[in-house]
Formats: structure tokens, C-alpha cells, sequence
């Protein structure tokens, strides 16, 4: 079966948005490539960023346990990042706790929506 290597995430700055990603993730930049600054998840697939002057926002997910959400979370919280429970932006100051787990949405510096959540999201008409 194919798995999914990497991803080209268009920013204007790569380095500030991937450190921002590490920093919430609690994982580390990797050392630069060609024109790409990568963060590497624990599965292996890299958000290599990329300086862009056209910068189309995109959604990025992140299954993490409990206490990397914790810990995310937390550092959403500290620095003042605005948050929701939900990816149209309802429930601002919220989170979710779909299929007995938990999420929350929050913006990178570039807009990109990101999402953590601590259990795979099942039947989508269960959020009804």
C-alpha cells in the first residue's frame, strides 16, 4: 500500500511556520533542505514548508495522545492563540470531545488551519 511521504506546505515565512509547528507539537525542526524547512511527524510524513508569496490555505490534522494534546494545548492557551471546537470556527474558546476524545482548531501565522485531536474521527453523522 502507498503511505504518504511528505507534504509541501506554502508559507511566508518557512522558517517562523515550522518552528511554529514544532513548538506546538513539541517536536523539532529538522536542518533545512533545497528550498524546504521540514517537521517531521511521528509517522514519518514531513510538512516541508516552503516560502511563497501565494499562500492558499490548507487544514492539517494531527492525531496525538492525551498528554501531547495537554501539552499543546497548553502552549495554544499561553500564547493567546485563538481556538475553536469545530473547523467553522464555532465555539471559539472551546474544545471538542468527538468519539470520546478531543480536539481543538487553531491557525498557524499563515492561516493554515490546525487541528489536534486524540481519537480518529469516525462516522461524520455523529456530529449531528
Amino acid at each position: 500500500m502507498p503511505a504518504l511521504n511528505h507534504i509541501i506546505v506554502p508559507a511566508k515565512d518557512k522558517h517562523a511556520s515550522a518552528q511554529f509547528l514544532a513548538d506546538i507539537l513539541g517536536v523539532k525542526v529538522e536542518a533545512p533542505w533545497g528550498h524546504f524547512v521540514p517537521v517531521r511527524t511521528s509517522n514519518g510524513v514531513t510538512l516541508d514548508f516552503v516560502d511563497s508569496k501565494d499562500v492558499r490555505t490548507q487544514h492539517y490534522a494531527f492525531l496525538v495522545d492525551d498528554a501531547e494534546f495537554d501539552a499543546g494545548f497548553a502552549k495554544i492557551k499561553d500564547r493567546g492563540i485563538p481556538y475553536y471546537a469545530r473547523p467553522d470556527k464555532s465555539g471559539p474558546g472551546e474544545i471538542n470531545r468527538y468519539w470520546g476524545g478531543r480536539g481543538v482548531y487553531f491557525e498557524d501565522p499563515d492561516g493554515h488551519l490546525l487541528e489536534l485531536i486524540t481519537k480518529p474521527y469516525g462516522d461524520l453523522a455523529d456530529l449531528r
